[in-house]
């Protein structure tokens, strides 16, 4: 199982980004999904959950507030829609899946996501 993040770019601050988090050939449906991001020196954290099933969505403190998770299962895609963006929000995105499969989500420990995919850039910039 390899997620894929897209939807990454070049926005001016205050702008907007929808970022998309997919698998081909491979039900997301039932399992909690995890978005994090990783800035140029730093380490990665954790910036929301959505979880399986009912596609509640729970936030770090990352996300500000401005930012929206969410999981369309028709589509097989979880979001990350990012509002009022910053230059501190200049970061690789990534999406990963519950490493336990399981359906609510646990916290952001590295540990209890896997099956990163190669992240998507966003970068805040005037």
């Amino acid at each position: 199982v390899q997620l894929q993040a897209s939807g990454g770019g070049l926005v001016q601050p205050g702008g907007s980004l929808r970022l998309s988090c997919t698998v081909p050939g491979f039900n997301l449906d039932y399992y909690a999904i995890g978005w994090f991001r990783q800035a140029p020196g730093k380490a990665r954290e954790g910036v929301s959950c959505v979880s399986g099933r009912d596609g509640n969505v729970n936030y770090a403190n990352s996300a500000g507030g401005r930012f929206a998770g969410s999981r369309d299962y028709a589509k097989n895609t979880v979001y990350l829609q990012m509002n009022n963006l910053k230059t501190e929000d200049t970061a690789v995105y990534y999406c990963a899946i519950d490493s336990a499969f399981a359906t609510n989500c646990r916290g952001y420990a590295d540990h209890l996501f896997g099956s990163w995919g190669q992240g998507t850039q966003v970068t805040v910039s005037s």
